[in-house]
């Protein structure tokens, strides 16, 4: 039974006449996300990577929002050229953007890397998504709401500017938290620049708890027994991925999420539960490290963001 002002999807309030974005939307969390959106009446771009999924998606939504207006746009955020071809294509087409969910995610077990040299954690889940943002500001000014889905694995990371890439050294676990650390910091940060160069957004963070998604069966099929072991027990204390998409959706739909702030579930241990307030570990809080993640994210993307009213 729902308790007193414990916030359902049941509350996510009418969104006709708004234009959502949802990144890595082919399934799991985004294809949850996608789908509430369109029945409270949004008009949803579906971004991702694979085309015949991405199709899919909709088919599926359409089955039960018939009418729903839906678009699929080809993003991977593993290339900065696929970043830049998807956001020239929503400026040309110029509708301003209510709704950013910047969702996809990646988890590997052994180093990869992107089109443009990154190692792939830190340069899908934070860079192409900076790349993204920055891109798409135009479209966003005015009181759009961007969403930026963290994990609670980022109270693990630490921004290493010494080996940012994870060259010298890599693991699966430290290498995904340090990329979730990078987007809470990067949403706080954006809020905060928001305010000062008047951008005008209301940037909030989200987490999923653990969520039985895509990210989570294809980070461990090649990691140790152990850790095999480990998803199997945090998979009974976890949540589907249509429960983990509520925090998002609360973010992106709700009077009650507050710019700059952050949520997810807060059930046993945040794994999962009813959406509430989140607390901001210390080591996304130090001020000189955002700064300078920023700048070095502004380098690497190419993507210089004003620093002047737009």
């Amino acid at each position: 039974m729902k308790k007193q002002d414990e916030w359902t999807i049941a509350d996510i309030t009418p969104q006709m006449g708004k234009y959502a974005v949802v990144t890595g939307a082919s399934g799991g969390l985004g294809f949850e996300m996608s789908l509430q959106l369109a029945k409270a009446g949004a008009e949803v771009v579906l971004a991702a990577r694979d085309q015949f999924k991405g199709e899919e998606a909709i088919k599926r939504i359409l089955q039960e929002v018939p009418g729903a207006k839906l678009h699929f746009e080809k993003l991977d955020l593993a290339s900065l050229s696929s970043v830049k071809d998807f956001t020239d294509r929503l400026i040309e087409y110029g509708k301003q953007i209510s709704i950013l969910i910047n969702n996809a995610g990646v988890s590997y077990a052994e180093r990869q890397v992107t089109s443009d040299g990154f190692e792939a954690d830190l340069g899908i889940n934070h860079l192409g998504h900076f790349a993204l943002t920055g891109r798409l500001l135009p479209l966003l000014k005015g009181g759009a709401r961007v969403v930026v889905v963290t994990s609670g694995a980022n109270r693990r990371g630490k921004i290493n500017f010494d080996d940012l890439q994870s060259e010298k050294k890599f693991t699966s676990i430290g290498t995904y938290a340090q990329s979730k650390l990078a987007n809470l910091m990067f949403a706080i940060e954006l809020q905060r620049r928001s305010a000062e160069y008047g951008y005008g957004l209301q940037v909030i963070a989200a987490h999923p708890g653990y969520a039985r998604t895509e990210l989570v069966k294809n980070s461990s099929e090649k990691i140790a027994l152990l850790a095999r072991l480990a998803i199997t027990i945090l998979s009974w204390l976890g949540q589907s991925a249509a429960e983990g998409a509520w925090p998002a959706l609360f973010a992106a739909t709700s009077p009650k999420a507050l710019a700059g702030g952050y949520y997810g579930p807060g059930g046993f241990a945040h794994l999962s539960g009813p959406v509430t307030e989140a607390t901001i570990p210390d080591n996304a809080q130090d001020t000189q490290v955002s700064h300078k993640l920023w700048q070095v994210s502004e380098e690497l993307t190419k993507v210089k963001w004003p620093i002047s009213s737009i």
